[in-house]
């Protein structure tokens, strides 16, 4: 999150603020300002001008140090940043606890359908078994109908043999009768 405006140019002066005290950098104001706070002893030392130092030249005076403008409360600005922060981090901590809970929820899910699947190959393992069962106890009479099938068929080339012998035998008949009648 970017800051804009008032917000960006009070950041950057605390970025470029001194990281030592105020009232250490001017030994004039740090005895007498020991009762203040740090805001007051950094007005003091924003609003106290040099005074202008003489030189040996006698008439020459030096230049004041240039003072920046009062900046605006630093204890106001670091509370808006902390705050703005902690909504920030509350932000992602949320989307992450929420990404946390979506993978909870998906992990019942999955567990839920893997025991629907567990469930299921149980039943059709023990439909197979029974299946199985039936298929072993039917053998014996699947062995008897194979037995008939073979019995069956030699049935039947003895019938075939049968009626070939039979036609042959008629045939030979008939040649007698006719030789008989003939006579």
């Amino acid at each position: 999150m970017a800051a804009t405006g008032d917000e960006a140019a009070a950041m950057d002066s605390i970025s470029r603020a001194p990281a030592a005290h105020p009232a250490a950098l001017n030994p004039a104001t740090s005895s007498s300002s020991q009762g203040e706070g740090p805001e007051d002893a950094a007005e003091s030392l924003a609003v106290a001008p040099r005074r202008p130092g003489t030189n040996s030249d006698g008439g020459v005076e030096t230049a004041e140090e240039a003072v920046e403008p009062a900046q605006p409360d630093i204890n106001e600005l670091c509370t808006d940043m902390f705050e703005k922060m902690a909504m920030f981090l509350q932000g992602e901590l949320t989307a992450t606890c929420e990404d946390y809970c979506l993978l909870e929820n998906m992990n019942k899910l999955t567990s839920l359908k893997y025991m629907e699947m567990k469930d299921i190959s149980i039943n059709i393992s023990r439909n197979l078994q029974d299946l199985n069962n039936k298929y072993a106890s039917l053998q014996p009479y699947l062995d008897q109908i194979n037995q008939i099938e073979e019995q069956v068929s030699a049935l039947e080339q003895a019938a075939y043999k049968m009626d070939a012998y039979s036609k042959k035998l008629g045939k030979t008949l008939e040649a007698r009768f006719k030789k008989l009648e003939k006579r």
